[in-house]
């Protein structure tokens, strides 16, 4: 099983970034997904969530309107599209797969948003 992100890097205030997320080992489609981040010193929050099928997603408050999960089922693949991004929006971002008791993480992207 592997998830692998890609796609971070270094952004100004204001700026955008595609995040990626590549599956295999499993099926893919079965899994609801999920994005999660965790900034230095602070605990793993989630910031945006995709059913497996993709009809329904639900978003972290502070991310409401700029971000957006989607998912390709046939590539295996989920996306992140942040958009207007904030100084607070620095940290590192996983990809986390779930059915029932399965879990399976990525190991992390580093976004950074600086001027």
């Amino acid at each position: 099983v592997q998830l692998v992100e890609s796609g971070g890097g270094l952004v100004q205030p204001g700026g955008s970034l595609r995040l990626s997320c590549a599956a295999s080992g499993f099926t893919f489609s079965n899994y609801a997904m999920s994005w999660y981040r965790q900034a230095p010193g602070k605990e793993r929050e989630l910031v945006a969530a995709i059913t497996s099928a993709g009809g329904s997603t639900n978003y972290v408050d502070s991310v409401k309107g700029r971000f957006t999960i989607s998912r390709d089922n046939a590539k295996n693949t989920v996306y992140l599209k942040m958009n207007s991004l904030k100084p607070e929006d620095t940290a590192v971002y996983y990809c986390r797969a779930l059915r029932g008791f399965l879990i399976y993480w990525g190991q992390g992207t580093q976004v950074t948003v600086s001027s």
